[in-house]
């Protein structure tokens, strides 16, 4: 199963394709491609995929896609698939 996580543009660095950003997710920061966005700016909440923002999402959404990750324990590592007791 593939899963795309929300997350929150701290910063963008480059232009074009080349374009980076800081992404958090619920305080995990991450390097994220933003080249096929060009026009999501730091603030924005952005649907990330094996690196790659995909999409621009609301924030609400995004903020109650994080809630419910956290609390099936996803974000921590504490999943099903985990092996964690």
């Amino acid at each position: 199963m593939c899963l795309a996580v929300p997350g929150e543009i701290l910063s963008v660095d480059g232009s074009d394709l080349h374009r980076m950003g800081r992404v958090s997710f619920a305080g995990v920061v991450k390097d994220v491609s933003l080249g096929t966005l060009p026009e999501a700016q730091v603030g924005d909440y952005v649907l990330v995929h094996v690196g790659i923002a995909i999409q621009v999402v609301d924030r609400d959404e995004a903020r109650q896609t994080l809630e419910y990750l956290a609390q099936m324990g996803e974000l921590a590592g504490q999943g099903p698939d985990s092996g964690a007791a």
